[in-house]
């Protein structure tokens, strides 16, 4: 049997797979180093580039099973793999840590008030009084419940948070105090203090923070997007931070990435934006590698795949 490994990925999945397995390794560019006419299997990389991404897809007649390192897929879901009958399994779970921090370091960074205090330390001025906030006892609704969302309910309940949460079904889940369906969210918006968008993008979520939600926050909330910047409408976004709409909001994705040079969103005072990095972490190809060969062993003895995506859905 055949696969494809990212040029990055290969040292760490290698050595853990079977000695009848041929790799075939692609790197950035799209670039493979060996004979792909019978690949059955491909682990995608961090491609930026789709067409990069479809010329790969067009060199492998027989590929049966994709697995993404990435949780969301929306990128993947080109028109060229649409139309071809291929599995693609993602890397749900394996982001959830990570994320899950950096979503409370936002929080924390919001609520201690960290900007002013670092404008103080770099002016060498002692400032008494400055207004701190504590997450104890703060409202917290996550939109979207998946592995990344349920792990930043779990840590946020350890801070004494009140946590909502908004999922397809209102079934209920560990470590929230409230579970609405995916039509009710907004009827919570004006309670939280703190709103972080953790759900997959789809043509159904795309926009989805629009002006009107946005008007329904309270003006001292914080939001917080570490899902995929399409999900919000980024012009209301800026108007919602520039007149004072909310409070602010930590951006860890954006609609254009890199997000350019002359984008408004820069310069606010009121927005932490970070480089899509809330999911590195030096665990994270150890986590790729378990869970692909997982899934190799059970494709290779016909046991059903974890992570499995709809491609209908979107995830």
């Amino acid at each position: 049997m055949k696969i494809i490994l990212p040029v990055n990925l290969a040292p760490d999945i290698e050595p853990h797979l079977p000695s009848d397995i041929e790799v075939v390794q692609v790197d950035s560019e799209g670039n493979l180093n060996g004979d792909v006419s019978d690949v059955e299997i491909y682990v995608n990389g961090f491609y930026s580039n789709f067409s990069i991404y479809d010329k790969v897809l067009a060199l492998l007649p027989a590929l049966r099973w994709q697995q993404s390192p990435s949780a969301g897929v929306n990128h993947l879901l080109t028109p060229a793999f649409l139309q071809r009958d291929i599995i693609l399994t993602n890397g749900a779970g394996i982001h959830a840590i990570p994320i899950s921090e950096f979503v409370l370091t936002f929080m924390l960074y919001h609520a201690k008030n960290l900007r002013k205090l670092q404008i103080f330390q770099e002016q060498h001025t002692w400032v008494r009084g400055v207004f701190l906030e504590e997450l104890a006892n703060a409202t917290l609704l996550i939109i979207g419940t998946g592995n990344i969302g349920q792990a930043i309910a779990h840590r946020a309940k350890a801070f004494g948070m009140q946590v909502w949460g908004s999922r397809r079904r209102a079934e209920p889940l560990p470590n929230f105090d409230k579970i609405v369906g995916v039509d009710e969210w907004r009827s919570l918006l004006p309670a939280a203090d703190y709103v972080v968008i953790a759900t997959p993008l789809t043509p159904e979520t795309r926009g989805l923070i629009d002006a009107t939600a946005l008007r329904l926050m309270r003006r001292s909330a914080y939001l917080i997007n570490i899902a995929r910047g399409a999900i919000v409408d980024e012009a209301a976004l800026v108007t919602a931070l520039s007149e004072g709409w909310i409070a602010g909001a930590g951006l860890d994705t954006v609609t254009t990435e890199p997000l350019p040079p002359e984008n408004p969103l820069w310069s606010l005072p009121n927005v932490f934006i970070t480089p899509h990095c809330s999911a590195l972490s030096p665990y994270l190809k150890e986590r790729i590698t378990e869970l692909f060969i997982d899934n190799l062993k059970r494709y290779q003895t016909g046991q059903p795949l974890r992570n499995v995506v709809d491609k209908q859905a979107g995830y």
